[in-house]
């Protein structure tokens, strides 16, 4: 799997329908993707996916009054349940370095986990079936991962794109609070070495970083991509809390001490960038998942949520500094956390054949 920073052919994204992940705040919504859809189509295809034309005609409207309609952009009719992309849509392969063009699997292939609503809602039927068509449309092969268990029974796995995160080079980020739990428990029959195999067989990964937990008002129940991120093969970005009185406070100070002691698959120890954490973003009493490292890396761009919060200009200048050669993009995400996920639950990337 390489890192999310090598080259796309294309990032896919879902244009937002159901109400009911925003209640009482999706007006803002649809322009907060036409923004995300403006700065990406300037750097790479866009591939968005509407549940209909009626879909497709509101989305064009919109993008239309936002100046973020383009040639770039490219749609398909295919109805889904909800936007998050990261989560319900395959997870694409590049070829090993040096195999031969002839080879059955010279290009991409694509990973198609099973999906079911991150073990908790139960409106995930569409959303199950876009990672298939995706790589269909794409013109990839689709691999089903499979785990068997005590009895010999084969399971397909439950994985979602956010929970993970990559270097390109053999290193995986996780938590375990997402995938070892008995909360939301997404495959019952694996355990620790289960998944370090899983990583190993389907993704190329000989060294998994395992981290503690997530932070507060995550859906996911401990996804990596608000907490944790590569942004070189031997560099992190993560997540701090400054006040001792957040209950975000000691999970990531926890997972600081974790990557401190982590060591990539080729034996170097993690340069960690700490970036502070937006003060607490709450809603109708709920506090809601509001984190920078929920950026979204694409080819000449990083963008990069923000909360109209002191921090922002912290994050931004550091991730300024990792990527010299990218735009750095603010996007206004106070509306958009309501429905719990931000600028990486909602994209997912297509390498380019051959990064």
């Amino acid at each position: 799997m390489p890192a999310e920073w090598e080259p796309h052919e294309s990032t896919w994204l879902a244009w937002p329908h159901f109400r009911g992940d925003w209640p009482g705040k999706f007006e803002p919504v649809p322009w907060v993707y036409a923004e995300i859809v403006r700065n990406l189509a300037q750097h790479e295809r866009v591939d968005l996916i509407v549940n209909d034309a009626s879909g497709e005609k509101r989305a064009c409207a919109v993008l239309e009054k936002a100046g973020a309609l383009s040639a770039n952009i490219y749609f398909y009719h295919w109805r889904t349940d909800r936007v998050w992309t990261r989560d319900s849509g395959c997870i694409f392969l590049t070829p090993p370095a040096g195999r031969h063009h002839d080879h059955p699997d010279s290009g991409l292939l694509a990973l198609h986990f099973q999906f079911n609503g991150w073990a908790k809602y139960p409106n995930y039927k569409c959303d199950e079936k876009v990672g298939e068509r995706m790589a269909k449309t794409s013109g990839v092969r689709l691999v089903q991962p499979f785990v068997v268990d005590s009895f010999n029974d084969k399971h397909r796995v439950v994985l979602e794109g956010g929970s993970i995160d990559v270097n390109g080079c053999g290193t995986l980020v996780t938590t375990e609070e997402c995938l070892l739990s008995t909360t939301q428990q997404r495959n019952p029959p694996m355990d620790r070495a289960a998944y370090d195999q899983l990583f190993a067989n389907y993704f190329g990964v000989q060294s998994v970083i395992w981290l503690d937990s997530g932070i507060a008002g995550d859906d996911t129940h401990g996804h990596v991509d608000d907490i944790t991120r590569f942004v070189a093969p031997n560099t992190v970005v993560t997540m701090i809390e400054q006040n001792q009185q957040s209950e975000n406070y000691a999970a990531l100070h926890a997972n600081l001490g974790r990557l401190k002691n982590a060591r990539t698959c080729d034996g170097q120890k993690l340069e960690i960038v700490e970036i502070p954490m937006p003060r607490p973003v709450v809603f109708e009493g709920r506090q809601l998942p509001a984190s920078y490292a929920n950026f979204y890396i694409a080819n000449g761009a990083v963008l990069v949520p923000v909360f109209n919060d002191p921090n922002d200009r912290i994050a931004l200048n550091s991730l300024a500094e990792l990527f010299p050669t990218r735009e750095i993009v603010p996007i206004y995400s106070g509306d958009l956390i309501w429905g719990f996920g931000a600028l990486h639950c909602m994209t997912q990337q297509q390498p380019a054949c051959g990064s």
